[in-house]
This record gives structure tokens, C-alpha cells and sequence, in this order.
């Protein structure tokens, strides 16, 4: 395999260093230049022709957005977002990841390993990515399929019988999720989701899902009872979030706990959670991702008797979460994402339990 090669792209020498110090302590990493600013970004996107790119979000001359925007209809590739994660940040880091970006990361810190051992896995999984279809790099992931004319749009007199509705996503996930939500009716039932998504990111991501789709979308609270027309969004970077039986009603917890399939929140945490709330009563649905998350998850809310959905390989950002989880039988379908808003509120609930529909 050859190595991925990385061009940074930030306005501060010190930490051009520092990330180009990370990068290349692996050998499945090779920095082949360094940009100050996007002006000199762009001259040596053309000559070094990278495989991955990171990128500041602010900078001279021209911001790290526009700069995006730019690269991804001229010179499509991955983009790795390198922020601050501050909440001042937040909103233009989603903003960034709507537009094509592969994911974004925290600046690396001498002060936090962990900092150093993500910007590496997830510069890795881009290149990956590169290899596999630049064809796919350069947009947003589809936002919906044209329904037929004698369709109506969903809503819940067409279904679904379900009163829960529990997905999980990652690397991907803010297109994908973008693209699944929008498609949702206003009054749908109350819909739980987690993202994986630093902290201080998750509350910026909830306003703009707000603002896109008919139902309300915020950012989870602990002890929230669930409501019809309402979609939580599971706080980043802390706690995980659980759906239980409070006085009458489903509601959401959040907790304290050690990382589960490597991420706090996690998804498997989540769906096993609905699975045992909610059972038949609900539908799980997983998306792009990288890792094995909520495979585990999904497969118990499969085996409760809910419906179960995967986003299939071509659609999928990177296919990590969704072949997992289809290869451990927790799948029921697999489908591209422009499909599966209107599965969720048409399909029917198989009757032979234990049947898999795969579509392509």
C-alpha cells in the first residue's frame, strides 16, 4: 500500500509543525508540502496533487470555507477540518461538513494523545477513501430521490406503525443525516440520533438540522420525555444517551460511563437502549461510518422485533458501521441513503422475521 499523502494547510508555523510531526511518526502517512495560506494551497493542490488535505478554518486571504468550497468543485478530495472546537467555531466547522468535507478533528495538543492518534486514524480512513472513488468526493451526499407523481410525501397516516425511531451515523454522518432527515414529516414519531461529533459541535448541528427539516430538531436533554414531531440529537463528546420508560412516556437519559465501540456517545449504546424500550415498537437505521459502532446495537433491536435498515455501499461515505452490522445479520435492508427516509414511512414490517431484503 502506498502511503497517503497530506498537504497541511494552516496560517500558523507551529502548528504546521506539530500536525506535520504527527502525521509523519506513521508510516502509512507521507506529508508531501505545507500551505500558510489558501492562496499557496491552491498552487500546490495543482502541482503535488495530494491525497488529503487539512485545513484550518481560519485564515488569510481566504477562509478555510471558501477555500473549501473552491477545492471540491475544481480539485475534489478528501478534507479534513483541523479546529479549535470552540463553540464560536462550531457552526461553521458543520457548515464545512455539509459542503464535502471528510470530518473534522481537534488541533492537535502535546498535552492530549488522543488529539494526535485521531487526526492519524482519520487522515488514513480519507486516503482510503481517495483510492476507492474521487468520483464520490466534491458534493454533498444526495439530499432525495424524486418521488413518482401519484406519491404523496410521508407522513404518518402512510406509517410508519412504530412509535420510535433510533439512528446512528459517523464519519459521513452530517450529509447522510442532512439528506434522511429532511425527507421527514412534520409530525413523525419522535426520533432519537447519535452522531458521532465532538463537544460544542452537536448543539450547532441540531440548529441547522432545525432549520432544514419540518420536525423540531434539538440537542438532547437528560430525563426529556420523547414527543411526536420531535428528533434529539445525543450531546457530543461526554455522555452517552439512553432511551428508558420514564412516568407514562418514553424519555432520554444521559450518563456518565467508559467508552463503548470506542466512542462515548456511542450508537450501540443508544439502540440497545431502544431495543429494550421500545422493541417492535421502533425502527433502527444505521449509517455512514467508520468503525464497527452500533452493529451490536442494531442487531438487539432486530432480534426485539424492530425493523432495521442499512445505507448500502455505493451512498455510504465510508462503509464501515453499515457492512458491520449487515455482515452480523442486524440488517434487514440495505438501501441507498436516497431511499431510506421513505422506507422508514412506507415499508412494511416484514412477516417472516428473520427474511433480508438487500437492494442496491
Amino acid at each position: 500500500m502506498k502511503p497517503v499523502r497530506v498537504l497541511i494547510i494552516d496560517d500558523s508555523a507551529t502548528m504546521r509543525r506539530i500536525i506535520g510531526f504527527a502525521l509523519a511518526s506513521n508510516p502509512a502517512i507521507q506529508v508531501v508540502g505545507e500551505a500558510p495560506d489558501p492562496t499557496e494551497a491552491f498552487k500546490l493542490v495543482d502541482s503535488l496533487d495530494p491525497d488529503v488535505i487539512t485545513l484550518d478554518i481560519e485564515m488569510p486571504k481566504m477562509n478555510g470555507i471558501d477555500f473549501l468550497r473552491r477545492v471540491m468543485k475544481h480539485r475534489p478530495r478528501p478534507v479534513i477540518m483541523v479546529s479549535t472546537l470552540t463553540v464560536n467555531g462550531a457552526a461553521v466547522t458543520i457548515e464545512a461538513l455539509a459542503l464535502g468535507a471528510f470530518d473534522c478533528v481537534a488541533k492537535p495538543s502535546l498535552k492530549d494523545d488522543r488529539s494526535f492518534e485521531d487526526l492519524i486514524e482519520k487522515v488514513i480512513a480519507a486516503g482510503a477513501v481517495r483510492n476507492r472513488s474521487s468520483a464520490a468526493l466534491g458534493r454533498p451526499a444526495p439530499t432525495r430521490e424524486p418521488a413518482a407523481p401519484s406519491m404523496p410525501a410521508p407522513s404518518m397516516a402512510a406509517g410508519p406503525l412504530e412509535r420510535l425511531i433510533a439512528i446512528g451515523a459517523s464519519t459521513g454522518g452530517v450529509e447522510a443525516l442532512i439528506a434522511v432527515l429532511s425527507e421527514f414529516p412534520m409530525d413523525c414519531p419522535p426520533t432519537v440520533v447519535t452522531q458521532h461529533m465532538p463537544a460544542n459541535f452537536t448543539r450547532s448541528f441540531a440548529e441547522r438540522l432545525d432549520r432544514l427539516c419540518r420536525p423540531t430538531v434539538q440537542e438532547a436533554e437528560d430525563r426529556r420525555p420523547l414527543q411526536r414531531g420531535n428528533i434529539y440529537i445525543a450531546p457530543g463528546g461526554g455522555r452517552h444517551m439512553e432511551v428508558v420508560r420514564g412516568a407514562g412516556s418514553l424519555e432520554t437519559r444521559l450518563r456518565e460511563g467508559d467508552t463503548v465501540s470506542g466512542h462515548r456517545p456511542s450508537v450501540d449504546v443508544l439502540m440497545n437502549s431502544v431495543a429494550a424500550a421500545a422493541g417492535r415498537d421502533s425502527v433502527g437505521i444505521i449509517l455512514t461510518g467508520m468503525g464497527r459502532d452500533g452493529a451490536q446495537g442494531l442487531l438487539k433491536m432486530r432480534q426485539n422485533g424492530a425493523r432495521t435498515i442499512g445505507q448500502d455501499e455505493m451512498s455510504s461515505l465510508i462503509y464501515g458501521m453499515p457492512r458491520v452490522a449487515h455482515e452480523v445479520g442486524a440488517v434487514q435492508k440495505q438501501l441507498p441513503l436516497s431511499r431510506i427516509a421513505r422506507e422508514i414511512f412506507t415499508g412494511a414490517r416484514s412477516t417472516k422475521e428473520g427474511t433480508v431484503s438487500c437492494h442496491s
